[in-house]
């Protein structure tokens, strides 16, 4: 059986995030000294000191969970990832873990991808929410009807776990959909206090702008597979990694599927590594069984 290791995404952010490791370690001191120089501001000033809101700031959000996670993960004894999938942005985190990105050039890549997402949202307003208690095929189902009739975008953007699916698109088409998807049983519909509509179409400009930085980039051969969310399914390739991520920010997250192609090819124990417990409560959902754990 084999040891997999995971990393969340956005929102998984909390004030004084990092402090411990940055007092514990000389790796994390480190790396967070590469992080200052290479973002051009003290991010570990804001995300030590700084309030929520603080931590909201778009250039802060992203790279305040990739640099936790990467840490975390960098100061760990001995990890011997079997496997590795990140959680929408938790996906650089991830490629660096598995070998296939340097801790550099992942904090570059995600810095752009902030930047390009928050120049995105402010094109048209757009949203996303969360759908409690369909069958994604329902929810696949009614995002195409109002797609079809109104014309507005909305898609499935990130399917969590069996019940839980968060879809994305224009204001009204989020609106339109929910009130059907309340309609047609789930228990709930909820508009998220995000700034986009992440995942979608919508965000095409912000692809645009990611790619030409990822084309730039080197990607290796990582030293395990890497499960990534546009395909969910193990890959090595880096011509292939680098295309699937390239995809991420307008394809959907696929994490239940993700998790499930994870436990088919031996996985029985999964790491969360990075700030908070989310995708642990994701995968006991998913793979009931199998084993959990977290280091923050």
């Amino acid at each position: 059986m084999k040891h997999a290791y995971v990393f969340p995404g956005q929102g998984a952010q909390f004030p004084g995030m990092g402090k411990s490791l940055y007092e514990a370690h000389d790796k994390a001191r480190e790396l967070f000294e590469k992080a200052d120089h290479i973002l051009g501001f003290a991010i570990a000033d804001v995300m030590f000191n700084g309030s929520e809101a603080d931590l909201r700031q778009t250039k802060v959000t992203q790279p305040a969970i990739f640099l936790h996670s990467v840490i975390c993960f960098q100061t760990l004894e001995n990890p011997k990832p079997e496997m590795v999938a990140g959680h929408s942005l938790g996906e650089f985190s991830a490629l660096v873990a598995g070998g296939a990105l340097s801790f550099e050039d992942g904090l570059k890549l995600v810095s752009a991808r902030a930047q390009a997402m928050q120049k995105a949202c402010e094109i048209q307003p757009s949203s996303m929410a969360a759908v409690l208690g369909l069958e994604d095929a329902k929810v696949e189902e009614i995002c195409a009807a109002v797609e079809k009739e109104t014309g507005e975008v909305v898609v499935p953007a990130n399917y969590n776990c069996p019940g839980q699916l968060v879809i994305s698109g224009s204001v009204k088409g989020v609106e339109v959909a929910c009130e059907r998807l309340k309609a047609a049983g789930a228990k709930r519909a909820l508009v998220l206090p995000v700034g986009g509509a992440f995942h979608s179409p919508l965000m095409a400009p912000a692809r645009e702008e990611l790619n030409a930085a990822i084309e730039t980039t080197e990607i290796r051969t990582p030293a395990c597979p890497v499960y990534q969310n546009v395909v969910s399914t193990a890959v090595t390739d880096p011509k292939e990694i680098k295309k699937n991520l390239e995809a991420q920010l307008t394809g959907a997250v696929r994490w239940t599927q993700s998790i499930e192609a994870m436990v088919a090819d031996g996985a029985n124990h999964f790491t969360e590594v990075g700030p908070g417990k989310v995708l642990q409560g994701l995968i006991a959902k998913i793979a009931k069984g199998v084993a959990t754990e977290g280091f923050q």
